[in-house]
């Protein structure tokens, strides 16, 4: 028998309120399209001038376009989407790197790409490699965002000094780096990270994830990224992508419980984990109970 989708608790305003990235606009074609946010069932029509239109039953949702996809929310979301000022630099890529299906709750996905310590044993020889295993100290704290007075001004967790030694930072790295990492949690579902740019001394890559849970347990990943690099093939470096994130896969599915433990009880942490620690925190601070234990 199969079980009904759970909705968000009404009390849940955090998470109904959130925008969620629900497609890529290249990947929407003319036509009607379901998908499910937050065990809700939606109807995307994307009409003949380019303009969508997204249903929950009878009730009409608010849409934006931003970052290559289509977003829209439950509830009563700020007036756009998450901002990244570095997406309108001219001279920076857009590449949607594919959405990817995983049986793990949303939350435990954003947790693991904030989390350093698992590059040299997942990503053997692209993120990581022993014997360069150790996570130096960074340092954590919550920011009122600034970028965009139109999102409400929320509080964000960031995580900054973060570095790692990378035999493959990027698709255009030529040989090992010690990458320099910023982290961003803009809200429970969305995340950044600006990362050492091979290709620019002074300017970071940019790689967000934008995370739509479809259920407790389950959610798909949108990774888009906004890159310096002139050279590589489209195709190369939405494969790169992949391949770091489908290692993930494997992980977050065999982690239990698939949702994320808030109690901070539940699991150790260590010195590696302060930015887990904070983001649970943040998670427990705002009431979030959606994909969370």
């Amino acid at each position: 028998m199969t079980q009904a989708p759970t909705p968000p608790d009404p009390q849940d305003r955090a998470v109904r309120d959130a925008w969620y990235a629900v497609g890529f606009l290249d990947h929407l074609p003319p036509g009607d399209h379901h998908t499910s946010l937050l065990g809700t069932d939606l109807l995307i029509r994307r009409q003949d001038h380019g303009t969508f239109r997204v249903t929950a039953g009878d009730t009409l949702l608010p849409t934006a376009l931003r970052h290559g996809c289509l977003w829209t929310s439950l509830g009563t979301p700020p007036a756009s989407p998450v901002a990244i000022p570095e997406a309108a630099e001219p001279d920076r890529r857009l590449v949607c790197c594919g959405s990817v299906a995983v049986h793990a709750s949303g939350l435990r996905v954003v947790e693991n790409f904030l989390d350093l310590a698992h590059f040299p044993f997942v990503h053997t020889g692209i993120l990581g490699a022993e014997p360069h295993t150790e996570v130096a100290r960074y340092h954590t704290e919550l920011r009122r965002d600034t970028t965009d007075s139109m999102t409400g001004g929320a509080t964000e967790v960031w995580a900054t000094d973060c570095r790692f030694h990378q035999p493959q930072a990027a698709r255009s790295a030529q040989s090992a780096l010690e990458t320099r990492y910023i982290y961003r949690v803009a809200t429970p579902f969305v995340t950044l990270l600006y990362k050492t740019c091979p290709n620019d001394p002074v300017r970071p890559d940019v790689i967000a994830l934008f995370v739509q849970p479809t259920a407790p347990d389950r959610c798909l990943a949108h990774p888009v990224m906004f890159l310096l690099d002139d050279f590589s093939p489209q195709a190369d470096l939405v494969q790169f992508q992949q391949r770091i994130f489908l290692q993930d896969r494997i992980i977050l599915e065999n982690q239990r419980p698939r949702l994320l433990p808030l109690d901070p009880r539940a699991e150790i942490p260590t010195r590696a984990d302060s930015l887990s620690v904070a983001y649970r925190r943040w998670l427990k601070e705002q009431n979030i109970r959606y994909g969370a234990t």
